[in-house]
């Protein structure tokens, strides 16, 4: 796969050391949004798009941040020290942080990173570049959804029926 399209949207140095958000795009076919370019201490990296972890009450079994003082649900105390329970990588992380997000996309090897890397990073001096021109308009990150798709559809064949996404019947 190949990167087919990069679009960067700065975000200004009131941003601190977030300096664009990156909406990647695949041989036209697959895009990856909320990518973060930050400044780290070694110069500029990629943050793939993440989620909280979050582990289960206790009492109740509603899903709460591994941060959360409180179930949002019943509101029974939680343990604060419950991550240390977590097996799912969460033994340290980097230089003893506790892990509190996963990417939900991110390359599998380093020579992939690298190369998307490469890309994003040379997107993101032509943009800035771009973006010291009079007149400059920032990029659109999202298209309307609508426009993207034809939404006329045929009626569905007999007998055909989908289940509702996230079941499992």
């Amino acid at each position: 796969m190949q990167l087919s399209e990069i679009r960067i949207n700065l975000t200004g140095a009131s941003a601190g050391r977030l300096k664009a958000f990156c909406s990647l795009t695949f041989d036209d076919t697959f895009v990856i949004r909320d990518v973060k370019l930050i400044e780290g201490n070694d110069g500029l990296f990629l943050a793939m798009p993440s989620r909280k972890l979050c582990d289960h009450c206790p009492r109740c079994r509603e899903k709460n941040h591994l941060r959360a003082r409180f179930c949002n649900s019943c509101g029974l105390r939680l343990d604060e020290n419950r991550h240390a329970r977590n097996e799912n990588g969460n033994g340290g992380g980097h230089y003893g942080r506790i892990k509190l997000h996963a990417d939900i996309a991110h390359p599998i090897n380093a020579e992939s990173r690298l190369q998307i890397e490469r890309s994003v990073l040379a997107a993101f001096q032509e943009e800035v570049e771009k973006s010291k021109q009079p007149g400059y308009v920032p990029p659109k990150m999202d298209s309307d959804f609508s426009e993207s798709f034809d939404f006329e559809m045929s009626p569905p064949e007999v007998g055909l029926r989908l289940r509702p996404t996230g079941m499992s019947h």
